[in-house]
């Protein structure tokens, strides 16, 4: 199949799954069948796939991702002992696990096409992973609280594995709950980690996003609690703080450069 009819089936598929989008024509602009396919990927509840529609879904991501350019997790240099600081796309890092600040359902982010990172790697690791994120949490019986970590394979992305981590929502001040809850997040990811033995581990901002923790006091927070696992564990041999943001890379490099 061609990138575009790849695009024509999943569309096709997707659609006779929700009867609410029959009759929904097909855009002819690849950029606009390319959005409407990823919206109809996050409003997609949690359920198998045919091997047919898997085997589509699979080489068309996959062909996506490495489109964009894919970043092994050697090539960032050191900036500290074990840790990096690297600016771009998680989505395209090659590495043991990349961490999802998700939500306390952790069925990723079901708004069409929002701009979080939990949409963007439901949205390029496959359906798959909310599949594998409802069983987590079927099984579990209860909502993530923050603080915690659950993995689960990465599916379709260059990284091995997924870490997904709920962080605190601020709401007003902040608390040294909220704190604590994000000192968790750090620290229950790299004990995972270190259970599974994975070397290298990259994290995005969490909570900083829509979940408003401030962003200098997350990235100290972030910084410190990495910093002290690591002086204490030989299982983690690289960290990376992947950022997206320039104000994010500034702050980084100031906590982690001093």
């Amino acid at each position: 199949m061609t990138r575009a009819e790849q695009e024509v089936y999943l569309l096709r598929e997707l659609m006779k799954e929700q009867p609410h989008y029959w009759g929904t024509e097909i855009p002819r602009r690849p950029e606009e069948r390319q959005m409407l396919l990823r919206a109809l990927f996050n409003v997609r509840p949690p359920a198998p796939v045919s091997a047919a529609f898997q085997q589509v879904q699979d080489a068309y991501l996959q062909a996506v991702t490495e489109e964009k350019g894919v970043t092994d997790a050697e090539t960032p240099p050191f900036i500290r002992p074990k840790i990096c600081l690297w600016q771009g796309d998680i989505t395209t890092l090659r590495t043991d696990a990349i961490v999802n600040a998700a939500n306390d359902q952790l069925l990723g982010c079901f708004l069409p096409c929002h701009g979080c990172i939990d949409n963007a790697i439901h949205t390029f690791a496959g359906v798959q992973l909310r599949l594998a994120c409802w069983k987590l949490m079927r099984d579990q019986e209860k909502a993530e609280k923050p603080g915690c970590a659950k993995i689960t394979p990465g599916f379709n992305l260059p990284a091995r594995y997924v870490l997904h981590t709920v962080g605190p929502v601020i709401r007003g001040p902040l608390t040294t709950a909220d704190c604590n809850q994000l000192t968790g997040c750090y620290r229950s990811c790299l004990e995972l980690a270190e259970k599974n033995r994975l070397e290298s581990v990259a994290f995005c901002c969490i909570s900083t996003g829509e979940f408003h923790f401030p962003r200098q006091e997350a990235a100290e927070i972030a910084v410190r609690t990495v910093i002290e696992f690591l002086a204490s564990s030989d299982a983690v041999h690289r960290v990376i703080f992947n950022v997206f943001q320039d104000e994010d890379r500034q702050i980084y490099q100031k906590l982690l450069q001093g």
